[in-house]
């Protein structure tokens, strides 16, 4: 049975921590029966061992029967020969399993985070997510060694029962009725580990979230001087998890040592019963030399018990995790009736903003928070009674409107790769990527070009239409510097999230992306908010030619880009206080007219050679 990481995972069983283990079992369960079965007999002929010393002595060693002695000692060799192959082949196999868990774990999580979409940032964190993929497949994987060594240590602990049964009743009863007895002091010890991990790994994706954070803001809090208070924050974090760990640590080590500890003492006693058996006449000197082999023997498997317990208690907690996180389901999509055939107004009556078909929007608020939440009830990230036509958007399937209006979010993800991929052209394809590097190493024109033609609404273009929709959408977003400024243009290997990249660059690389999938609706919030007064106008020019015919809201305060709006809301409190264009809003609005000047002061300073937003 070979390992596919590329085949379909299966449906996980969700009903708690203890199923998911069994359903990651039931898997593979052909490859699981050979690892408890190889794990079976490499224990039990550990046991075997002893056993056939204790015959050498006895009927080779002690009679002096030279032929017994080389008979039985041959057979020991074999033995080890045999157990060292089915220990490698046990290892083998049981780093399949662990193998197998691991991919199938990180594949469901990823296939469920890929289904949860837009609302997996809502219902839970990064760190969450990223101390699943880290710590909690590589637990849940180690934990499933219980159906290998753990089932093979509860079959040779029956075995050497039973062998001890042979030679002494009262040594094999000690040794059946020991375990179960150290199994029960260590018990409390499990569930208070659990308590405790449970604990930390909340605590350990918290902090992990956070220092994602931290390295994607560093240059920002850096500028603003806020790097050492944040730095002093995450000192504490870090210290307080620090501390949960040494609880967690000392709870451990106690496992530990009374792992290592009690089991020694068990089999001291042990040996110590057989000898004094041994010098009554009870049992014989090669049943003694078997009953200390025995005892050794015996080590292993008490060692494997005590360790599956460890590891099942830590991979239950890991698996909790990943049931709550598969636990967690995106919003029900109950639309049965179609959008609208022909472009319609979006009306959101929460703030009475009316948008219109075709123009070119704008949302003024002084405080931004409002007009990314209208944004977000027109593209239907959150619940509303917002309306597109004369019809609700959640009456409406979801795949409909996620195919003709696009929230451009200012903080969206960036992924690794080559720019060109990063902006929506795939690298397999070379006409996208050579023909458009080529055509920005030509001086940038003042006015910006005609788009294009436009493909059908929602669609990306493909084929040979991607290389000139990939210029349309650099050149619209002012971004032909980039690509000139960098060693091999749109083949250029760009970091996860485009650190390599300053604020600016990301942002104009985001509209670009934005403006290649040349929606029928496109809601921004914030586009150039990075970028100076220059490269802002350039874009304010380019991004209404280039929409010309399309509806765009723009949730702004520039007034670069509301001098080139068509309407303009003033919002107010969330609501809609005064529309217009911008120089009629100027004129007759004070208060848009302060919230619009301090903007264009910061913009002024920009120019002047002070740090761009």
């Amino acid at each position: 049975m070979r390992i596919d990481a590329y085949e379909d995972p299966g449906a996980p069983d969700r009903r708690g921590g203890w199923r998911y283990l069994a359903w990651l079992v039931r898997r593979q369960w052909p490859r699981c029966l050979a690892g408890a079965v190889l794990a079976s007999v490499w224990m039990v002929l550990l046991a075997a061992t002893p056993y056939l010393m204790a015959r050498a002595v006895d009927h080779g060693l002690e009679p002096g029967d030279l032929g017994a002695l080389a008979g039985w000692t041959g057979a020991m060799v074999a033995v080890g020969g045999v157990n060292a192959w089915l220990g490698m082949m046990r290892h083998r196999t049981m780093t399949k399993v662990r193998m197998d868990a691991n991919f199938r774990t990180v594949k469901v999580v990823v296939g469920h985070a890929t289904r949860l979409g837009a609302a997996l940032r809502g219902q839970v964190g990064t760190g969450e997510v990223v101390t699943i993929g880290v710590g909690d497949v590589q637990t849940i994987s180690t934990s499933l060694t219980a159906v290998g060594p753990g089932v093979g240590a509860v079959v040779a602990y029956a075995a050497v029962g039973g062998l001890m049964l042979s030679v002494s009743p009262r040594l094999a009863l000690v040794v059946l009725l020991g375990v179960p007895a150290l199994g029960v002091l260590l018990g409390p010890l499990m569930g208070r580990l659990q308590g405790r991990e449970a604990e930390y790994r909340e605590r350990q994706s918290v902090l992990t979230a956070r220092i994602g954070d931290l390295a994607g803001g560093l240059r920002v809090l850096n500028g603003l001087g806020g790097k050492g208070l944040v730095a002093d924050a995450f000192r504490r974090d870090s210290g307080r998890l620090r501390e949960q760990g040494y609880r967690v640590g000392a709870v451990t080590s106690w496992i530990q040592a009374l792992g290592v500890g009690l089991p020694v003492l068990f089999l001291a006693l042990v040996t110590w019963l057989g000898a004094r058996q041994a010098a009554q006449g009870h049992i014989s000197v090669g049943e003694l030399v078997s009953v200390y082999g025995y005892v050794v023997a015996l080590g292993w498997p008490v060692a494997f018990l005590i360790e599956m317990g460890h590891q099942l208690s830590r991979g239950v907690v890991a698996a909790r995790r990943v049931v709550a996180f598969l636990g967690l389901e995106p919003a029900p999509d109950e639309g049965t009736r179609d959008a609208p055939a022909e472009p319609s107004v979006l009306y959101d009556p929460a703030s009475g903003v009316r948008i219109t078909p075709g123009r070119l929007t704008a949302l003024v608020t002084a405080h931004p928070s409002d007009a990314t939440g209208i944004l977000d009830r027109l593209g239907r990230y959150t619940p509303s009674d917002a309306t597109w036509g004369d019809i609700p958007l959640t009456e409406i399937p979801l795949t409909q409107v996620r195919a003709r209006i696009l929230v451009a979010d200012p903080e969206a993800d960036l992924f690794a790769g080559t720019l060109s991929a990063v902006i929506g052209v795939p690298d397999t394809d070379p006409r996208g990527a050579g023909n458009c590097a080529t055509s920005h190493n030509a001086p940038t024109p003042t006015p910006a070009p005609a788009p294009a033609p436009a493909p059908a609404p929602g669609q990306q273009p493909t084929g040979a239409d991607e290389a000139p929709h990939l210029t349309a959408a650099i050149n619209a977003a002012a971004a032909e510097d980039i690509v000139r400024a960098l060693p091999d243009g749109l083949k250029t290997q760009v970091a996860a999230q485009a650190r390599d990249l300053s604020g600016g660059q990301r942002q104009r690389i985001r509209l670009a992306r934005a403006l290649l999938t040349d929606p029928e609706v496109l809601l921004a919030a914030e586009p150039t908010s990075a970028l100076d007064a220059h490269t802002e106008a350039t874009v304010a020019d380019r991004l209404r030619a280039a929409r010309q015919g399309r509806t765009t809201v723009l949730a702004a305060t520039s007034p670069l880009l509301l001098d080139r709006a068509d309407v303009v809301h003033h919002l107010v409190d969330g609501k809609v206080a005064a529309t217009g264009t911008h120089r009629e809003l100027l004129d007759s609005e004070p208060g848009y007219r302060a919230l619009v000047a301090r903007d264009a002061e910061d913009g002024e300073a920009a120019e002047e050679g002070e740090p761009a937003r």
